[in-house]
């Protein structure tokens, strides 16, 4: 682990079956912790390299940003976006 990473920046979990479920970052590198990527909701902003399918679906098996080692800072660097985005859906609904 780099010097200046924080044990909470990081997490494998390689008991996962999936495990790694994306190609291009050498295993031990690659970080789980955002399994779930918490920039999806940015559509084609995300910075990430997805795809749409032909139904409109976002696909994101080609990309690797969220999962690599030194992107965690990064990731959190667009949570100001998605609180934005999360505003702007409660506003429109009254909420």
């Amino acid at each position: 682990m780099e010097l200046n990473m924080k044990h909470y920046q990081f997490f494998q979990n390689t008991d996962c079956e999936y495990f790694p479920c994306h190609k291009g970052i050498p295993a031990e590198d690659f970080n789980c912790l955002f399994c779930y990527c918490p920039l999806y909701a940015l559509g084609e902003g995300c910075g990430g390299n997805c795809a749409y399918t032909e139904k409109g679906v976002k696909d994101c098996s080609g990309c690797v940003f969220p999962h690599r080692r030194e992107n965690y800072a990064a990731v959190l660097e667009r949570f100001p976006e998605l609180a934005a985005l999360a505003k702007k859906r409660e506003d429109s609904h009254g909420l």
